[in-house]
C-alpha cells in the first residue's frame, strides 16, 4: 500500500512539474502521423525521386538500372524515410554507408539532393515544424553517404 501511495505521489508531482505543456507534449502525434503516415511519405518520396531524377546531376547516379531495380530503390528511400519519421517501417537495404560508398558523391551531390526532398515537402504543404524535424533526422545520414 506504501510502496503504492508513493507511485501515485510521484505520478501526480510529475504532472504538476510538467504542467500542461508536458501533458500537450506526450499527446502529441508523431512525426510519422504529421507527414500523413505512410501514404503521405510515399507521396513526398515520389515527387522528391521524380525531380531529382529529372536532374542529370543527380539521375546519373542511377545509370544503367533497370525499372524493377529503380522500383526496388524508391521502395527503400519510403522505408527510410518512415524511419526516420518515428514510423512503423523497417528499412530493409543495406546501411547507408555500404549503399554509397564508391559513388563519389559530394557535399553539393548531397546538397541539391536535398533540395529535391525540401520541394516535395513544400508541394504537399509540410509544416515548417515537421518539415524542420524530418530535415534534421536526414541530415543525420550525411556522414554515411558524402564520401568527398
Amino acid at each position: 500500500m506504501r510502496v503504492r501511495r508513493t507511485l501515485v505521489g510521484l505520478g501526480l508531482a510529475t504532472v504538476l512539474l510538467t504542467g500542461a505543456s508536458g501533458i500537450a507534449a506526450a499527446q502529441e502525434r508523431s512525426l510519422y502521423e504529421r507527414l500523413g503516415k505512410y501514404d503521405g511519405i510515399a507521396a513526398v518520396t515520389d515527387e522528391f525521386l521524380a525531380l531529382a531524377l529529372a536532374d542529370p546531376k543527380v539521375a546519373r547516379f542511377f545509370a544503367g538500372h533497370s525499372t524493377d531495380s529503380k522500383n526496388r530503390f524508391r521502395q527503400q528511400v519510403v522505408e527510410q524515410f518512415c524511419m526516420l519519421a518515428g514510423g512503423p517501417c523497417v528499412y530493409t537495404g543495406r546501411t547507408m554507408k555500404t549503399s554509397h560508398a564508391g559513388l563519389g558523391i559530394t557535399e553539393a551531390d548531397w546538397d541539391l539532393s536535398v533540395k529535391y526532398v525540401v520541394a516535395a515537402l513544400d508541394k504537399y504543404r509540410v509544416p515548417e515544424k515537421e518539415k524542420g524535424e524530418f530535415l534534421a533526422a536526414l541530415t543525420k545520414l550525411t556522414p554515411d553517404i558524402v564520401e568527398k
